[in-house]
């Protein structure tokens, strides 16, 4: 006899929601935690907003940056969920694998070159 599938759980909404999205969220950040990668990228992007701000960059720029942090973290994760994905449909060397993989770390190094071109344009014109 099989286990009966597990049951959808019902729809949240107000507050319960928000709480509900809140959870996942960190779950997600939890997950991601995991990843050198993003340890690394947090890392590098506490550097890049330390410095700039003992270069005397404007608060303006240092929201800019941070933003652009939080991008590069959502990048991150949407690479991140890639992978799982494409790690459990395709457990073997498979190409659409590489294929997916590749797009994925082609796109957190798109943001890491935006940030770098962000951080010399601040450094040069203030």
């Amino acid at each position: 006899m099989t286990a009966p599938a597990p049951q959808k759980p019902p729809r949240k909404s107000g507050f319960a929601h928000f709480l509900a999205a809140a959870s996942y969220s960190a779950g997600g950040l939890r997950r991601l935690s995991r990843e050198s990668a993003f340890r690394q990228e947090a890392a590098f992007g506490a550097l890049a907003l330390a410095g700039l701000a003992l270069w005397g960059a404007s608060g303006l720029a240092l929201i800019g940056l941070a933003g652009l942090i939080l991008l590069l973290i959502a990048v991150e994760a949407l690479n991140t969920a890639l992978e799982v994905l494409v790690d459990h449909l395709s457990p073997g060397w498979s190409q659409f694998a590489k294929d997916a993989k590749d797009l994925g770390s082609l796109a957190v190094v798109c943001v890491l070159g935006l940030i770098g071109l962000y951080v010399l344009g601040v450094l040069i014109w203030g």
